[in-house]
């Protein structure tokens, strides 16, 4: 099965070579790295930008006011907030021009923490970029989501921000890609750059198939009675392990993988409330403004009356950073432990 990071690289070779995706540029993201994850290796129309965020955004939003396609990497997003100018500006486009103009980008960028990059490489941007209207946004927590959403995002008219969980690009899937070889060391010789010297290099793509998973659309990982737990990204694999350990208790959960924050799909999220009478919401994102509460206000607001317990949210700490030790970092965002135990509680919680 591939990672996430192939089966990235994979949608960004069939966006390229048949839904007109015209550049795809970054820090390192040409040759010979192709890109700090190796998401972008081996693609035709990946090259090298200055060390230079805004200069990204910017070219990108040119690119695609001219008629081109382009797909921009921030290498973290940590280096993504001196953008947040040109990300309003490119999501106010299409509105303020009243439809006349349109501007279709995807940005990638990896987020979240779960490789000990401290300080500096291990923010989260999922907040921050749901304060930003004109922007589809969307997270994966599979390597299939990833090609799925990757593939929808670069037919989008408009632009799209594609974040990707660092934590999980080198998790293989339970799903092969469409046109994936049976063979993961078979798709590793074809699609993965070699060690050393890479001048000579060139990939063997597998016949890859068109597969898209709708930007919008949720999916329910785990069916369940008794409560509902909605996450994306780093922590829904943890919140799908919890659900399966807490059944052994008798305890019940509903799993639901948001994949994308906006759209949302709401409409999934209301029908398992309304089954459950209980909702967390888990992320890593900072605990104050996080997108957890906006959906525990609409839950409040709309699901009042079929809620057996308050709805909860579990977050990343309200902290300037995630210190670099082990301890720290684990501290710092929601683990398996602790989202186990918060849906115990909440499991047996009354009004």
């Amino acid at each position: 099965m591939a990672n996430m990071a192939q089966a990235i690289r994979m949608a960004l070779h069939y966006a390229e070579e048949n839904l007109g995706v015209t550049d795809i540029f970054g820090e390192d993201v040409g040759a010979p790295l192709g890109g700090v994850f190796t998401c972008t290796q081996g693609l035709k129309t990946a090259w090298n930008s200055p060390l230079d965020e805004r200069g990204i955004i910017g070219m990108a939003m040119g690119l695609a006011m001219a008629g081109s396609r382009p797909v921009a990497e921030i290498q973290f997003c940590d280096y993504v907030y001196n953008t947040i100018d040109l990300l309003k500006l490119a999501g106010n486009t299409c509105w303020a021009s009243n439809g006349d103009w349109n501007m279709p980008m995807v940005v990638r960028t990896p987020v979240g923490s779960g490789i000990r990059g401290s300080m500096y490489h291990s923010h989260s941007f999922d907040a921050t970029m749901t304060h930003i209207p004109g922007w589809k946004i969307v997270m994966p927590s599979t390597p299939l989501d990833a090609y799925g959403l990757l593939i929808s995002a670069c037919q989008e008219p408009n632009p799209v921000m594609f974040l990707e969980p660092k934590a999980l690009l080198r998790v293989k899937g339970e799903e092969r890609i469409p046109g994936e070889p049976d063979d993961d060391r078979a798709l590793s010789k074809m699609i993965d750059a070699p060690l050393g010297d890479r001048s000579q290099w060139r990939p063997q793509w597998p016949n890859l198939e068109a597969f898209a998973v709708p930007i919008g659309k949720g999916k329910i990982v785990r069916e369940g009675t008794q409560l509902t737990v909605v996450s994306y990204g780093r922590t829904l694999p943890l919140c799908a392990k919890a659900a399966a350990a807490l059944a052994d208790e008798g305890i019940s959960a509903e799993v639901i993988d948001l994949r994308s924050l906006w759209p949302y799909d709401w409409e999934m999220i209301q029908a398992s409330v309304q089954k459950t009478g209980r909702v967390l919401y888990v992320n890593e994102d900072t605990e104050v403004t996080n997108f957890g509460e906006h959906l525990v206000r609409r839950t409040v607001d709309e699901l009042f009356y079929s809620l057996l317990a308050p709805p909860k949210l579990l977050a990343g700490k309200f902290i300037p950073g995630i210190g670099l030790a082990d301890t720290l970092e684990m501290a710092s965002v929601p683990q398996l432990g602790d989202i186990t135990e918060a849906m115990r509680a909440l499991a047996v919680q009354q009004p």
